[in-house]
């Protein structure tokens, strides 16, 4: 799966802003999806994840409640939805396909195919 993100940007903190992660590969549909981020001089953390179908979706506490991951196979794209942005926030922001098919892994390593990454600033 080869992906790519799209919408990041600089947002003043409380705004919205949403991420799009477009796919291209025939396993999409099938494939579950996560975002991570990653700040300057610290490792990526997870963000959120969602299974292949979108009935189910992880979130990490930083986020939860602001953040939202969705998903729409037929165009072969997620989302996340980012409400009520923080400086803390501030990242580059990927896109990346799981390993597994019904896991909704936290970990870098469960996750195979990465996009190039979208940049957030959130301004104070």
């Amino acid at each position: 799966v080869q992906l790519e993100e799209y919408g990041g940007g600089l947002v003043q903190a409380g705004g919205s802003l949403r991420l799009s992660c477009a796919a291209s590969g025939r396993l999409f549909s099938s494939t579950p999806m996560g975002w991570f981020r990653q700040a300057p001089g610290k490792e990526r953390e997870f963000t959120a994840a969602i299974t292949w179908s979108g009935g189910t979706t992880r979130y990490a506490d930083s986020v939860k409640g602001r953040f939202t991951i969705s998903r729409d196979n037929a165009k072969k794209t997620v989302y996340l939805q980012m409400n009520s942005l923080k400086p803390e926030d501030t990242a580059v922001y990927y896109c990346a396909a799981g390993k597994n098919l019904y896991g909704l892994g936290s970990r870098p390593s469960e996750y195979g195919d990465w996009g190039q990454g979208t940049q957030v600033t959130v301004s104070s």
